[in-house]
């Protein structure tokens, strides 16, 4: 997959492709259809199929100081979209500038100037251009001037677990926000991730006998609340069982909040991943932080929730 950035790094004589545009955050299931559906456009046309996206946020921009949490950083969303089969990341840096574009502007300058768009595929609730004017009807009457197909995708449960419950990044945040990794994970069809590089901690997990990763998570990451959960460190393509602690340690009077990652079944030795990048899959949360009376207690229940990781991912 390709991955470009800005409107000048479209490659010269560029030809027709297939577009869908979005945020995208979180690649649920409703965003997963929408995909889906562009890349099976662009396979039966014989056109590559182009996402576009935003970096930062609209939100960021629009309305400053209120960027929403992160469900999937630009790393792991690239890794997403190559395995939906999605040609070209094309990502537009979104500005103040940019945001005042009135929805034909818009639409000339990216679709048709650069890309040259033979059709587009958005969700039904698509919204674009200045003050989100434009909707999915003007889209359809601008590819009829522009000479582009324009499809919106309806977006809506895809499966009986999920209920009545709204396919959104924001209900999934919610989720992510309250511990409840598991209704994240109904929405999003795969467990939630929060990705950063392991970083050096005061080491007390070593001294415990449960050394644990220091996972300093990118920016605007969307952690889940503060307790103990099962899940799993990816790292070196592997996904390996791990406890995962969320929290400011509060038995030994901790201020910062962390994410720390102990992994089950490797050799402490041998298994050093200081410096890389990694990701912490949350597949069910087991409890409350606590404040223990002191490191025994502390040790014991520690014991109690590798047991429980180990019954829960088998």
């Amino acid at each position: 997959m390709q991955r470009w950035r800005g409107l000048e790094s479209v490659p010269p004589g560029w030809g027709r492709c297939v577009v869908t545009i979005g945020v995208f955050d979180g690649l649920h299931r409703g965003h997963r259809a929408i995909i889906g559906r562009a890349v099976e456009r662009g396979r039966d046309s014989g056109l590559p199929t182009v996402l576009m996206t935003f970096d930062p946020h609209p939100s960021a921009v629009v309305r400053p100081g209120s960027h929403p949490a992160v469900l999937t950083p630009p790393r792991f969303k690239a890794e997403l979209l190559e395995e939906l089969g999605v040609d070209v990341m094309f990502v537009l840096p979104f500005t103040k500038e940019f945001s005042q574009l009135d929805p034909a502007e818009f639409v000339h300058r990216a679709l048709v100037e650069h890309l040259h768009a033979a059709a587009v595929v958005v969700g039904d609730n698509f919204r674009f251009g200045h003050k989100a004017a434009g909707d999915v009807a003007l889209l359809r009457e601008l590819g009829k001037r522009f000479g582009f197909a324009t499809e919106g995708v309806p977006l809506l449960p895809d499966g009986p677990d999920l209920g009545d419950t709204p396919l959104s990044s924001t209900y999934i945040r919610s989720c992510v926000d309250a511990g409840d990794v598991v209704g994240a994970a109904r929405a999003l069809g795969r467990d939630h991730r929060v990705e950063g590089v392991v970083v050096r901690g005061d080491r007390r997990g070593r001294d415990l006998g449960y050394p644990t990763a220091n996972v300093e998570p990118v920016p605007h990451s969307a952690v889940p609340s503060d307790g103990v959960y099962a899940g799993r460190l990816v790292v070196r393509g592997q996904r390996l069982p791990t406890a995962v602690s969320v929290g400011t340690n509060p038995t030994f009077e901790g201020r910062e909040r962390q994410v720390e990652a102990y992994v089950l079944d490797v050799d402490d030795a041998t298994f050093d991943v200081y410096g890389e990048h990694v990701g912490v899959e949350f597949s069910a949360r087991l409890r409350d932080t606590i404040r223990f009376a002191g490191p025994a207690p502390l040790v014991e229940q520690m014991g109690h929730d590798v047991a429980e990781v180990r019954r829960l991912l088998g």
